[in-house]
């Protein structure tokens, strides 16, 4: 039994001007709006199988695998910003608007007749998911929030196409900062340790406590001492 975490980040951004972006803050420009965060409801399915006849969309199993449990967190970003040029082939460009849309899509994928110790190990899986998420919306908005108000500086022939750029880059690094913060992965690979990947009579709610609270800790202690 095992999770599969995967981390989509959807990409977009607008040329010249005004930017989008993914995100949020806790200041705006005067005369723009501040960044938003939109979280969409988690999209749950509960899907069985034929082992000897899997379905094309489901995740390949590893060896010695019955069931999994399939997380995509997906991000869209766009950013917007606005642009000064200084002379012709220079200018600034300031951000002035982040906004970020979230999802969570979980599929558990179990055999038929699969039993109740295998479905609660997955289910495991799926909870710590939505624990993540539950927050998922307070850490991209703390992100976003470091970038509103920053100028970069643009340069080449076509300002315009320099500045569409500049604002696809910025959007890749925030959403570059959001996905290595959200980490998930974590918690998943201790949960999996504790349970023995759900072989072991270690409780389900108990495995999935200690994991969360083990690598808060861990985390904590890694931003106090970040050359320990």
């Amino acid at each position: 039994m095992r999770r599969v975490i995967v981390v989509v980040l959807l990409l977009g951004a607008l040329a010249f001007g005004w930017v989008k972006w993914r995100g949020s803050s806790r200041q705006g420009l005067p005369g723009g709006s501040g960044p938003a965060i939109s979280k969409l409801p988690i999209a749950f399915a509960n899907r069985t199988f034929d082992p000897a006849a899997p379905p094309t969309d489901m995740p390949p199993l590893r060896r010695g695998e019955s069931a999994e449990c399939d997380s995509t967190f997906l991000s869209n970003a766009s950013v917007s910003g606005e642009s000064r040029q200084t002379d012709a082939t220079h200018g600034t460009l300031t951000v002035t608007q982040v906004r970020m849309a979230l999802q969570l899509k979980i599929t558990i994928w179990a055999p038929v007749g699969a039993t109740e110790q295998v479905l609660q190990h997955e289910d495991g899986h799926r909870q710590i998911s939505e624990y993540y998420y539950q927050t998922a919306d307070n850490l991209a908005q703390r992100i976003a929030a470091t970038y509103i108000g920053k100028q970069v500086e643009i340069t080449g022939t076509d300002l315009n196409a320099a500045s569409s750029a500049m604002l696809q880059q910025l959007a890749d690094e925030i959403t570059g900062e959001y996905d290595k913060e959200l980490n998930p992965e974590s918690a998943q690979l201790l949960y999996d340790a504790l349970t023995d990947h759900g072989r072991n009579d270690t409780p389900v709610k108990d495995a999935i406590a200690t994991a969360l609270r083990d690598v808060k800790v861990a985390s904590a202690q890694a931003t106090t001492n970040p050359g320990n």
